[in-house]
């Protein structure tokens, strides 16, 4: 008789590193919570671990596809205003978590609605950003599917790449703090750092400008450090070769040509009409908002999931948009829009500093 291995996905273990590590949810605390129904196991966990800290979850729970039906008929003044409520809600807001629930690609959404709701929704997104946060996933079938593997061995990767196989994940996390803090003290003395590799010659300056050592508090999992570059500091131009989404769409082969920080010129080898309606969707939609280096070499695996991929030890990845205040970025916009360089192997990338060499082909020197 075969004995059966129980799956290494935990829900409550999951929980209980969101709850304590993540959010440090405190009592009377009140955090708001965001999923689709698909995450409902990781919810339940995870509601009863913030009553048990003594905190005041608020659960938004959407069905799987809402956002795309409100996409699709929502009318004009839905689309373009901000009821007051959704502004008071996030001001009576101590701490929020999103629960990503990888779904399949979006049919038929236009990329031009979702701008103009995401320049709406600007001032809620902007009050986000001034309280703790944090971002997750919860593995679903899509989410396999995307990533070329079965759900077992989907749950297996987000697991690992959590620490949940580890009797202590939060011991983990601050191991992963040790160590990328000793590759900020170097960054945080360049000024002038240059991205090199296939179809990429990209410069930007990040003096003054304070590097975060991402952790696994804001996002989980993490293993990344990032800065927000002068905005109008990007010259050359870049080719970000792993696959992207936005709102669900997928984009890839994007190449930028950036002048005095703005996108100039702007393709994508699928995608192109989301990418330029992204670039449209206001002032600071052409500019970058943050330089990060992932430092995760336990996720090599591309999962067409931003929150995996940017992670990849051996990438770069810049996002369109909105700076984090944090970082000392100033660029403000509705749109936050992570794009990811690979450095790795066969690319055999760059990143100098100041012209001396930080990185080649995605190992740190």
């Amino acid at each position: 008789m075969s004995s059966m291995t129980a799956p290494l996905y935990d829900p409550m273990k999951h929980a209980e590193l969101l709850a304590s590590y993540c959010l440090d949810a405190g009592a009377g605390q009140r955090i708001q919570v965001t999923a689709t129904t698909l995450a409902l196991p990781l919810v339940e966990a995870l509601h009863r671990a913030l009553l048990i800290r003594g905190a005041r979850p608020a659960l938004r729970l959407e069905y799987p596809g809402q956002q795309g039906d409100f996409y699709r008929h929502a009318s004009a003044e839905l689309l373009d205003s901000l009821h007051t409520g959704d502004v008071a809600d996030m001001e009576h807001t101590d701490a929020t978590l999103r629960i990503l629930t990888p779904q399949d690609a979006v049919q038929g959404s236009d990329p031009e609605r979702r701008a103009r709701h995401a320049r709406t929704l600007s001032p809620v997104a902007q009050l986000r950003s001034q309280r703790r946060w944090c971002v997750t996933l919860s593995p679903t079938e899509a989410g396999a599917r995307a990533a070329g593997m079965t759900l077992a061995e989907y749950q297996d990767f987000v697991s690992r790449a959590m620490f949940l196989d580890l009797p202590d994940p939060a011991a983990g996390w601050a191991a992963v703090r040790e160590r990328q803090a000793t590759l900020i003290e170097r960054l945080s003395r360049a000024d002038v750092v240059r991205i090199v590799g296939p179809e990429t010659d990209l410069t930007l300056r990040v003096g003054g400008r304070v590097w975060a050592n991402s952790d696994g508090k804001r996002n989980m999992p993490s293993g990344e450090v990032f800065t927000g570059p002068i905005e109008t500091s990007a010259e050359g131009h870049i080719y970000y070769g792993l696959p992207t989404s936005v709102g669900g769409q997928a984009v890839s082969g994007i190449r930028l040509e950036f002048r005095a920080g703005k996108v100039v010129a702007a393709s994508a080898e699928v995608g192109q009409d989301v990418l330029l309606a992204s670039l449209e969707t206001d002032a600071g939609a052409r500019f970058l908002g943050e330089l990060g280096i992932g430092t995760n070499y336990g996720i090599q695996t591309p999962s067409r999931n931003i929150l995996f991929d940017e992670k990849i030890g051996g990438t770069v990845h810049l996002a369109l948009g909105r700076s984090y205040p944090e970082t000392g970025g100033l660029n403000l916009s509705a749109l936050h829009w992570d794009m990811i360089c690979d450095l790795r192997g066969a690319a055999a990338g760059e990143i100098f500093l100041d012209g001396e060499l930080f990185q080649s082909g995605g190992q740190f020197v």
